[in-house]
């Protein structure tokens, strides 16, 4: 199977893990877009955010003295956007509704984002 196959299958098993999540979008730090569940056309300008995001956030981190990028939540009126970082080439950002169990966000983020830094490390 190719890397987009079996990273877009771990995507879809965190949607149907986790009520809340709405979508997910992986791409590479760089902002190519890998793979998208479910897919639709803001896919490519979702990676290209995602990876500007992950580059500003492991500035601060370094600036700070805080250690390595492992995630950011971002929460807004209408729902809650989640980045992790999953392995050294590949960002995942998660898209959740209102009222979300930010605690299983991120507990299932994480999780999701190690199987995917995982699946990158076998390609």
């Amino acid at each position: 199977m190719e890397l987009r196959q079996e990273v877009l299958a771990e995507m879809e098993l965190l949607r149907g893990r986790t009520p809340d999540v709405t979508g997910s979008v992986a791409c590479t730090v760089d902002g190519l877009r890998i793979a998208c569940d479910p897919e639709g056309e803001t896919g490519e300008q979702a990676a290209a955010l995602s990876a500007a995001l992950l580059a500003m956030s492991s500035r601060m981190l370094t600036m700070a003295g805080r250690g390595t990028f492992e995630e950011t939540l971002v929460s807004g009126t209408a729902g809650f956007v989640a980045f992790y970082a999953a392995g050294p080439t590949i960002v995942l950002t998660v898209l959740a509704g209102p009222g979300a169990n930010v605690g299983l966000l991120r507990l299932e983020g994480r999780k999701t984002a190690a199987s995917v830094a995982a699946v990158a490390r076998k390609h």
